[in-house]
């Protein structure tokens, strides 16, 4: 069974494949990833393998695959694995090997994104600081800095050997550095150490912001974008700031209006464009914001609707590969000499204050892998990428709406198509973070030569939908229109997403209906051999996965205060003009509470969540460390598995919030001045972890 299969059938259950993985062919071309001569258009996920414990790595990586989840992306740290010179530590959660052989098993090719510098809000952007004190030239040409990155691409190679694409492993691809904008000879100077050493991947990828100030020759490295809905970098402190705003528009730009992205100079003879105008590499995403960090002074506070609609826009706008950054949430390990956060006392790449313990991400698998909603509401559009992908990848898209984008405007609705010859996909956003967009009325949409439906219709606010036009069916049949979601096509059946406040109708073979029952179990039509299927939006979120009817346990954990919190802490600006979070001293004047454990076996291996209000929360277990939290309105969690077995109660220490911080609070988060513990509480349900 050829390694097609990682795209063309898989299914998004937990059952493993049981082939062994033969090396396929892979290009790529201004559209897509080719595979056997099989276009494909993935979902990558990120997750950083050295952020989540190495017993629940094949748990995770399932999951993600049972997300709709097709390519998984992940930073090889420096500072994780060599934080001493010379000291390399490949054990327990840094076993990158291990990690790449569970990928493996789950017939997941992987996306490896090798530094030297990574930033991912790792200390000295994952440089260690032995590095830095060398004093040798960062991220440069200077032969010092480039021996160390030799070294360091050597042993990651160890690690690697056999699980390349070329021998039959999961390994498709690699990045080199991160975010870099001076001359491409310093990423061609990695790749030229890489190919030395023995990396031999179907294809080299890079970051496409910031500009480059020389660019790498064409073909040589495939650039690959982002988007945001909402930044915690941001240095401003209000609401609703930057040009997050833009990633909710569709356009034919890849250019991030959040994260600098940058217009690239893909080659110097012709910048990287045909002499039709259009880009010769295909348009990737490797950071479209699966959700967010909160930073000290940016308390930023993702809803589940940011994440699809940017996912949504990519693709309508042309995108053929969705890269979410971050898809699963982690915890940042122990560093033998200093925490492993950035932060602005850090002495590289000190932008921001990070937690010390968490990189939760607000992802759709959290920092314990628990399932957020966008988990759910994300998987009907992977499904429609994984299905219809063939087809969607040649389509060109097109804007009929194209007019220029404004924060915040409701004068009209957004829509795109993706068009091939006489079939497309019209792509709708009436979704902008903050923006509470109003429903658009009196609606039709037209492409292909087709108008439809037959009567204007009304867009309900926020509603976000793909629908189909000059769908083929199997034997000739058509689907001329639908005003339903395309979600999934297999085994002879195809199923329609209902979008609420939408009516159904399909226009097959030229007949008109109006569906008005959705149903699972029953077709609403067969045409030809195929079913057709009308389900709910709960239906598509959940299609192809386990039912689970474990009923949710929720325990109340007694507590009890056992200090009031001292006198207040100066908050201090830090060197990059943004307030400075707290140090271990500033914790002996938190307020102090105990948290007792439940006893129950079952309840151990549940998920904790305090809810609380204050300015930072820290959790020690026996006197140590082992979770913090920025508060913004959402409880803090804790994964109760992770404790050893003899710790019977742990210590909250919480700092209390102050009048007027220079901070930035979300509307969900209580800004009273002082701190409380409202609740604690533990459930319990069978795939909660």
């Amino acid at each position: 069974m050829k390694r097609l299969l990682l795209f063309i059938t898989l299914v998004f259950t937990s059952s493993l494949f049981t082939s062994s993985l033969l090396a396929s062919e892979v290009k790529w071309d201004r559209h897509s990833l080719i595979i056997d001569g099989k276009r494909v258009v993935p979902v990558m996920g990120e997750i950083h393998y050295s952020r989540v414990p190495a017993n629940e790595w094949a748990d995770e990586i399932r999951k993600m695959k049972e997300g709709g989840v097709t390519l998984i992306a992940t930073y090889v740290f420096w500072n994780h694995i060599e934080e001493e010179e010379g000291i390399f530590d490949w054990s327990g959660q840094r076993n990158l090997r291990r990690f790449i052989q569970l990928c493996q098993q789950e017939q997941l090719p992987v996306v490896l994104r090798i530094g030297p510098y990574c930033h991912g809000e790792s200390r000295c952007g994952g440089i260690p600081d032995w590095v830095v004190a060398t004093g040798c030239k960062l991220r440069s040409e200077d032969p010092r800095f480039l021996s160390y990155v030799e070294i360091l691409y050597r042993q990651i190679f160890t690690q690697i050997q056999g699980l390349q694409w070329k021998d039959g492993g999961p390994i498709m691809a690699c990045q080199f550095d991160n975010e870099y904008g001076g001359n491409g000879s310093y990423l061609m100077a990695l790749k030229a150490i890489a190919l030395r050493i023995g990396y031999d991947l179907p294809f080299y990828t890079r970051t496409g912001w910031p500009e480059l100030r020389k660019p790498t020759p064409f073909g040589e490295m495939i650039p690959l974008y982002g988007d945001y809905a909402d930044g915690f970098w941001d240095r401003s402190t209000k609401e609703a700031s930057g040009n997050y705003w833009k990633a909710f528009h569709f356009t034919s730009s890849p250019i991030s209006g959040a994260i600098a992205s940058e217009q690239l100079d893909y080659s110097q003879a012709s910048n990287g464009k045909s002499s039709n105008g259009k880009s010769q590499y295909p348009y990737f995403t490797c950071e479209l914001g699966g959700g967010m960090m909160t930073s000290y002074h940016r308390r930023v506070y993702l809803y589940p609707e940011d994440a699809y609609a940017m996912a949504l826009v990519k693709l309508g706008s042309g995108s053929n590969l969705l890269g979410y950054y971050m898809y699963h949430g982690g915890t940042n390990p122990e560093g033998k000499l200093t925490y492993l956060n950035e932060n602005q006392k850090t002495p590289v790449t000190n932008h921001n204050d990070l937690p010390v313990k968490t990189y939760d991400f607000q992802a759709p698998l959290g920092e314990f892998g628990q399932k957020n909603p966008h988990y759910f509401g994300l998987r009907p559009l992977h499904l429609f990428m994984h299905d219809f992908g063939e087809q969607l990848a040649t389509m060109e898209a097109v804007f009929p709406a194209d007019r220029e984008p404004k924060k915040f405007d409701d004068s009209y609705l957004r829509w795109s198509c993706r068009v091939e010859k006489d079939a497309a996909y019209v792509f709708v956003n009436n979704y902008e973070r903050f923006a509470n967009l109003t429903a658009k009325k009196a609606i039709q949409f037209a492409t292909c030569g087709v108008r439809f439906p037959r009567k204007p219709i009304t867009i309900p606010a926020g509603a976000m939908a793909i629908f189909p036009v000059n769908l083929a069916l199997p034997g000739g049949h058509v689907v001329n229109y639908a005003t339903a979601q395309p979600v999934a096509h297999r085994d002879g059946r195809m199923w329609f997403e209902q979008k609420v406040g939408i009516a159904s109708e399909f226009s097959i073979d030229g007949k008109i209906r109006l569906v008005k029952q959705t149903s699972l179990e029953k077709p609403f039509a067969k045409v030809g051999a195929t079913e057709l299927y009308l389900i709910t939006t709960e239906e598509a979120e959940h299609l192809f996965l386990e039912k689970n009817n474990s009923p949710l346990s929720i325990l109340h954990c007694p507590f009890n205060k056992l200090r009031e919190a001292g006198p207040l802490r100066q908050i201090t600006i830090g060197v990059q003009r943004v307030a400075e979070e707290p140090v271990d001293a500033d914790f002996e004047q938190a307020a102090v509470y105990h948290i007792a454990l439940p006893t129950d076996a079952s309840l151990r291996q549940g998920m904790m969540q305090i809810d609380y209000r204050g300015d930072v929360a820290r959790l020690y277990a026996n006197g140590k460390l082992i979770g913090d939290n920025f508060y913004n309105g959402r409880p803090f969690l804790m994964g109760l598995w992770r404790l050893p077995v003899d710790v019977h109660e742990l210590e909250l220490r919480i700092l209390p919030l102050q009048s007027d911080m220079p901070v930035y609070f979300p509307r969900e988060a209580d800004t009273t001045p002082g701190e409380s513990l409202r609740a604690v509480t533990v459930s319990r349900i069978n795939d909660n972890h």
